[in-house]
């Protein structure tokens, strides 16, 4: 009997007793290669050695100190680094415990921000349908997953919501992808007129779509066309990089394949590596400016926040990436896994899309690749499909819901970024096994 409200109450769960690198032991001894990061999380694998001395330095020191007295110097070091190679403009960070801490903190900070500014009238939020920006209740309010809302519905704020950048489904076959982007560029402008612009605080998007949808990148130059929209009508571009910043997509920020730099941005995961819970919000020098000559304060704590140890984590996970010069390997090894997987599932008759970016890479299954028909939900495949990894020692990152919340499946891949060829050739060929096995279950 367990004492642990588990995430789905009556599931056996394996006990995780040791990692390093890229494999997690369970208790019975066996491995599993941690072909998903767990959520995207462990970007240098477990038990890294300079990691782990770095946090053992910082309790040797001290383990905790309450933001209302203190700063601490790994706090200061931090911010320091993450400005320096931040997007253009961002001048300051604030530090939580992940990212659905840092969504929270980014809304209720661009409402102070017009407040400060004398536009109090501002009051909506726009975000897309099918995405994930957390599960505390404002990130909720502003996520697209129908059915994690539906139950929550009467305790969530108003929003709006605009159609997600979805090119294998969306896309028509009479228009290239710069012209379906031209599209959501304009519905997100009717959205915006119908709400006044003058009232709408701003438009928060995912650089790269995660955990919904299964690693779907924009389409060229969408994000240059949603960040004139908002400059033009003074919103602000709140961007979510909790699951897609911090290397995983081959460059430290996604923003910058994008060319564009947005208001506030919310990074995680990445961040710490899975060695301690931090998120961050970072946010551009005008808006520090304008809080700092209102009211002087951001109206928004936590308890944890700028947490000493979590703080030296991230420290160092940054250091390695950059001193290992891990982005580059990112950028092989994601071609190489994007490579693989399309040799592998290209032609698959239940795999109808391979996308991603650098070491975040998905499939979309579906029962017909013709039609692009989805599975019945009812399979719940992605189940079966995570069932199957892990009996060959694989862990990926499957979810149902894709099309619309309620069909669809897809598998997430975000290996850690010290992984090699070997370790991905090895992944490809256990998810193909999982996937058979799954599907001809079904059959």
């Amino acid at each position: 009997m367990t004492h642990v409200l588990h995430r789905q109450i009556g599931h056996s769960y394996p006990v995780a007793a040791s990692g390093r690198g890229a494999t997690i032991r369970d208790a019975a001894g066996k491995d599993y290669i941690d072909a998903s990061g767990g959520a995207a999380v462990s970007c240098l694998g477990h038990s890294h050695p300079d990691v782990l001395a770095a946090m053992r330095e910082q309790l040797d020191c001290l383990a905790y100190a309450h933001t209302s007295f203190f700063t601490t110097q790994v706090a200061e070091e931090l911010a320091d680094d993450l400005v320096t190679h931040a997007p253009d403009g961002m001048g300051h960070a604030l530090f939580v415990s992940g990212g659905s801490e840092a969504i929270e903190a980014a809304l209720k900070l661009a409402r102070q921000y017009f407040v400060e500014c004398g536009e109090s009238q501002r009051q909506y939020i726009i975000a897309r349908r099918q995405s994930y920006h957390g599960i505390t209740l404002g990130a909720l309010a502003i996520g697209g997953r129908e059915w994690q809302r539906k139950q929550f519905a009467p305790l969530l704020i108003e929003t709006h919501h605009v159609s997600p950048v979805y090119e294998y489904r969306d896309c028509r076959a009479d228009e290239t992808p710069q012209a379906y982007g031209e599209r959501l560029g304009q519905e997100l402008e009717a959205k915006i007129d119908a709400l006044g612009g003058e009232n709408v605080i701003a438009f928060v998007a995912e650089t790269v779509v995660g955990a919904t949808m299964g690693a779907v990148p924009a389409v060229p130059d969408y994000f240059r066309r949603v960040r004139e929209i908002c400059r033009r009508h003074g919103i602000l571009l709140i961007l979510d990089e909790v699951m897609c910043g911090m290397g995983r997509t081959g460059t430290l920020h996604a923003c910058e394949q994008e060319g564009v730099s947005p208001d506030l941005m919310a990074i995680a995961k990445g961040l710490g590596g899975g060695y301690a819970p931090i998120g961050a919000l970072l946010l551009q020098e005008r808006i520090f400016q304008a809080l700092a000559q209102g009211s002087g304060a951001f109206q928004h704590s936590h308890t944890y926040m700028g947490h000493p140890l979590a703080c030296a984590a991230a420290l160092a996970v940054q250091r390695v990436i950059r001193r290992d010069d891990l982005l580059a390997n990112v950028r092989t090894q994601g071609a190489h896994l994007s490579r693989r997987l399309k040799q592998r599932f290209g032609n698959h008759p239940f795999v109808g899309d391979v996308r991603g970016r650098g070491l975040l890479q998905g499939l979309e299954l579906v029962a017909d690749r013709g039609s692009k028909a989805p599975f019945d939900p009812k399979l719940k495949l992605h189940a079966r499909v995570k069932r199957e990894a892990m009996a060959r020692g694989l862990m990926v990152y499957p979810m149902g819901g894709t099309v619309d919340g309620k069909r669809g499946d897809h598998v997430l891949l975000a290996p850690p970024f010290i992984v090699d060829a070997a370790a991905i050739d090895t992944i490809v060929e256990r998810l193909g096994e999982a996937i058979d096995a799954a599907t001809a279950a079904i059959g």
